[in-house]
């Protein structure tokens, strides 16, 4: 039975930093590309980075280099370090699994934390 766990959402001034830990149960972790999805309210989940499981990572262009995607591999655990936040990074982060592809194949979710920007 897979699961996916997110942590470290929460209420944060504008300008201010979280970092989100995503912990696997059930997965052979190594051998899985995870990612971070975020879903605003009235919009559609959206990648924000993934990592390779041989830890190539890539954060799409919108996060403007203040977010790093990492992975640990002894602890099964994928992270998300936000800094300089910004109101229009608020939704609800999701991490997500998936073996090989597109994230469009159906990868294993988690259930998702809020991150709430605030000016």
């Amino acid at each position: 039975q897979v699961r996916l766990t997110e942590s470290g959402g929460g209420s944060v001034r504008a300008g201010g930093s979280l970092t989100l830990s995503c912990e696997s149960y059930a997965l052979i972790f190594g051998s899985y590309a995870m990612g971070w999805f975020r879903q605003a309210p009235g919009k559609e989940r959206e990648l924000v980075a993934s990592i390779e499981p041989e830890d190539s990572a890539h954060e799409v262009e919108s996060t403007e280099g203040r977010f790093t995607i990492s992975r640990d591999n002894t602890k099964d655990t994928v992270y998300l370090q936000m800094n300089n936040l910004k109101a229009e990074d608020t939704g609800v982060y999701v991490c997500a699994a998936r073996r090989q592809g597109s994230w469009l194949n159906e990868p294993f979710w988690g259930q998702g934390t809020q991150v709430t920007v605030f000016s």
